[in-house]
C-alpha cells in the first residue's frame, strides 16, 4: 500500500509521445504540464530513448569512486549551452538535493550560517531546503528555521536592508513556480547581486523549475544580465530521469569530501542529461520556448477574462478572480488537456519546450470556450 500523500486523478498514462499522453482506455491527452516542468524535450523523444537504451546495454550505474567520462561530457555541454563554460558542475539527483548542496557550499565558502530567502523562494523537501520555505514548521528534528530570514519577493529595498555582513547566502527563483509564476524584476535581481557583492554573501539562483530553457533563455536570470555564484537545476535536466546539479562559480575551491552523493552523476543519468542538451541545441528548443511562449501569451490576451497574465517563455501563469480548480478539471476531463495550478486562482502551464503551434491552438480554443462558460 502506498503512503497516501498525493490526491490522484483516476487517469493512468501508459504511453506518451511528444506533447501527448494515452491512458489505459486509449484516450489521448495534450500534456501542457510535463510533470512540474520535467518533460523538456517531449515524451519518448527517439534520440533520448536511443541514448538511454544504448547506455543500459553497457553500464547504468557505479559510484563516484571511479572516473565517469560522461560526467565531463555533460559538464562541458551544459557549460557551453548555458553560457557558463567556466563554472564547475556538481551532480546530484533532485532539486532538493541541489539546493541543499548549494547552501552547504555557501557556508563552507564564507563560514556563515544565516540565509535570506523569499516567500516560496525555492524547491526542496530535505530539512535544510524546507527550512528556507514557508513549510519550515514541518521540520521537527532540527530548528533550521532559526537561521532563515524571509523577505518579500521583488522588494529591492527590503533586500538591501535584509542582506547584511552576517548573511551566508541569498536564494531566490528567477521565476517563482509554486508561488504563482511571479517573475523577478531586473531591478530586484540586480540589487541582490550588488548587495551580495557588498556583504560577501553568496547569491544562489534556484533554477530548478525556471531553468533549462523554459523562459526563452537557458536560465531565467539571464534576462536580467546578472551572474549568480551558484545555480541549482533539476526537473527538465533529465526529461523524466532523476538528475540534479549545481553550477559553481570559479570563486569556490573544491576539496575532497566537501560534498558527496551516492547516485548523483551515474552513467544513465548523465546519458539522459547529455541527450537533453543535444536535442535542445539541435532542435533550437530554447528559441522555440520563447516563440511559442509569446504565441500563447498573445492568444490568452485575446481571450481575456483573466486577472493577470504572468511568466516568460513556456512558464506561464494565468491568474483569475475565481478558484481555477473547476476550470482545470474542465480542461482535463472535457478537453483532455493537462494543466497545473499555483495556489487557488492561478492556472499554470509548463509544456514541453518542443510544443508546436497546433498544440497551442488546441489549448487556446479550449480555454476560450471554458472561460466564456465561467464568465
Amino acid at each position: 500500500m502506498l503512503f497516501n500523500v498525493y490526491p490522484l486523478y483516476d487517469i493512468e498514462p501508459v504511453r506518451a509521445q511528444g506533447s501527448y499522453l494515452w491512458d489505459t482506455k486509449g484516450d489521448r491527452y495534450l500534456d501542457l504540464y510535463g510533470g512540474h516542468a520535467v518533460i523538456s524535450v517531449g515524451h519518448t523523444h527517439p534520440r533520448y530513448v536511443a541514448a538511454l537504451t544504448d547506455q543500459l546495454q553497457k553500464i547504468s550505474f557505479y559510484s563516484n569512486s571511479v572516473k565517469v567520462s560522461l560526467q565531463d561530457e555533460l559538464s562541458e555541454k551544459l557549460g557551453r549551452l548555458s553560457g557558463y563554460p567556466d563554472y564547475a558542475l556538481f551532480l546530484c539527483n533532485s532539486g532538493a538535493e541541489a539546493n541543499e548542496n548549494a547552501l552547504k557550499l555557501a557556508s563552507f565558502h564564507n563560514g556563515r550560517t544565516k540565509v535570506v530567502a523569499f516567500k516560496k523562494a525555492f524547491h526542496g523537501r530535505t530539512a535544510g531546503a524546507v527550512a528556507a520555505t514557508d513549510n519550515a514548521s514541518i521540520v521537527a528534528p532540527v530548528n533550521y528555521n532559526q537561521h532563515v530570514t524571509f523577505l518579500p519577493f521583488n522588494d529591492a529595498a527590503a533586500a538591501v536592508s535584509g542582506i547584511t555582513d552576517e548573511t551566508c547566502a541569498v536564494i531566490v527563483e528567477g521565476i517563482q513556480g509554486v508561488g504563482g509564476i511571479h517573475v523577478a524584476s531586473d531591478e530586484f535581481l540586480q540589487t541582490l547581486r550588488r548587495r551580495c557583492d557588498e556583504t560577501g554573501a553568496v547569491l544562489i539562483l534556484d533554477s530548478v523549475q525556471c531553468g533549462y530553457g523554459r523562459s526563452g533563455k537557458f536560465f531565467s536570470h539571464q534576462h536580467s544580465g546578472i551572474h549568480p555564484d551558484l545555480m541549482t537545476m533539476a526537473k527538465g535536466m533529465g526529461n523524466g530521469f532523476p538528475i540534479g546539479g549545481v553550477l559553481i562559480s570559479p570563486k569556490f575551491e573544491a576539496t575532497y569530501g566537501m560534498l558527496g552523493t551516492t547516485f548523483g552523476g551515474n552513467h544513465l543519468a548523465c546519458r539522459a542529461g547529455i541527450a537533453v542538451l543535444d536535442i535542445m541545441q539541435d532542435e533550437a528548443l530554447i528559441e522555440n520556448a520563447a516563440r511559442l511562449g509569446d504565441y500563447l501569451a498573445d492568444g490568452i490576451r485575446q481571450i481575456g477574462g483573466y486577472k493577470e497574465l504572468r511568466g516568460r517563455g513556456l512558464m506561464i501563469g494565468i491568474e483569475f478572480d475565481f478558484p481555477v480548480e473547476p476550470l482545470r478539471n474542465a480542461l482535463l476531463f472535457d478537453h483532455h488537456i493537462f494543466t497545473g495550478v499555483a495556489g487557488k486562482n492561478t492556472l499554470r502551464l509548463l509544456p514541453s519546450l518542443a510544443l508546436g503551434v497546433a498544440e497551442a491552438d488546441t489549448f487556446l480554443e479550449a480555454l476560450a470556450k471554458e472561460v466564456k462558460v465561467v464568465s
